[in-house]
């Protein structure tokens, strides 16, 4: 097989790269950054779902949303919400696209 590989470089937004309006692609990345970050919280918290539920101040149906990567299901407010409930402080860098 001597096929080539065509390789194609990413733009560094999975979602752009997927075809998506580009501020529906920032704000998609956006949550997903976030519900990652939020993730790796409770995994280092050691804490069942309730307990970080509770801590974050939702429900633990919402945090098994969450856990499970529904990123759909929360808006950029609720999931900086969560962070802060859960002691943490969200930052925003804005930066002129070329």
């Amino acid at each position: 097989m001597s096929e080539k590989l065509h390789v194609v470089v990413g733009s560094g937004n999975v979602f752009r790269d997927l075809g998506f309006p580009e501020a529906e692609a920032q704000n998609l990345l956006l949550r997903a950054d976030l519900v990652v970050h939020i993730r790796k919280v409770i995994d280092k918290l050691g804490v069942t779902q309730a307990e970080a539920a509770k801590r974050a101040g939702i429900t633990q149906p919402r945090m098994n949303d969450l856990v499970k990567g529904r990123t759909h299901k929360f808006t950029l407010d609720a999931l900086v919400n969560v962070a802060a409930h859960l002691g943490y402080l969200v930052q925003l860098k804005l930066k002129k696209v070329a």
